[in-house]
């Protein structure tokens, strides 16, 4: 019996290695950056919360943070509904999408932006208090983080809408593994970007 279950472990943890062994290389580089990048915004969210938050301060949170959740949380919407379209062969309703997406993360953009202006019009600025200090650099670096992302979104984006105009092409661009594999790991990234953003607002909220 004991036996049985050893076995059953050793399957488990066998099935778990050969799964990462498969991974794509530029899978797992992504996967790694991911977590480089979680651990890193996990050491600024731990001294932004040992400053106080804004307990001892006269900074409200800024109502465009608020805005600018709302914003990135429909474009995870949009941008998962991708992956299904590639795979009824529809490049042109596809490019919508990501097109779509691409406009939201402007408009995320331009809500933190926004939401920086308030943060200076309440007292909060960059030299300022810590607690101000820390909330410029974790909004900044996430926002560096997306425009990452959204370099390789519009890459995709023209990639997809040139080849939506050509029937051969079309063919082709539906056919290669490697794009479905540069879809997905937008996909991912853009997930995890969204994930991350709703953490820290949650956190910034729970500060305020």
């Amino acid at each position: 019996m004991n036996q049985d279950r050893k076995n059953k472990v050793g399957a488990r943890q066998g099935s778990a290695f050969g799964k990462i062994e498969h991974l794509h290389p530029i899978r797992m580089l992504l996967y790694l950056s991911m977590v480089g990048i979680g651990v890193l915004f996990f050491v600024l969210i731990v001294a932004f919360v040992r400053t106080g938050g804004f307990g001892s301060e006269q900074f409200s949170l800024p109502k465009f943070f608020s805005v600018s959740t709302l914003i990135l949380l429909f474009s995870s919407y949009t941008i998962s509904k991708v992956p299904r379209i590639y795979k009824k062969d529809k490049l042109r309703k596809m490019t919508r999408y990501l097109a779509l997406t691409f406009l939201l993360g402007v408009a995320f953009i331009g809500a933190q932006i926004l939401g920086w202006r308030e943060l200076t019009l309440s007292g909060a600025y960059f030299t300022g208090k810590a607690s101000g200090s820390y909330l410029y650099l974790i909004t900044s670096l996430h926002l560096l983080h997306l425009l990452g992302g959204m370099i390789f979104l519009a890459f995709l984006l023209i990639k997809t809408a040139h080849m939506a105009n050509d029937g051969v092409r079309s063919l082709i661009f539906i056919r290669d593994p490697y794009r479905r594999l540069q879809l997905a790991m937008l996909n991912t990234y853009w997930h995890f970007l969204g994930a991350l953003w709703l953490t820290l607002y949650l956190v910034i909220l729970f500060m305020a």
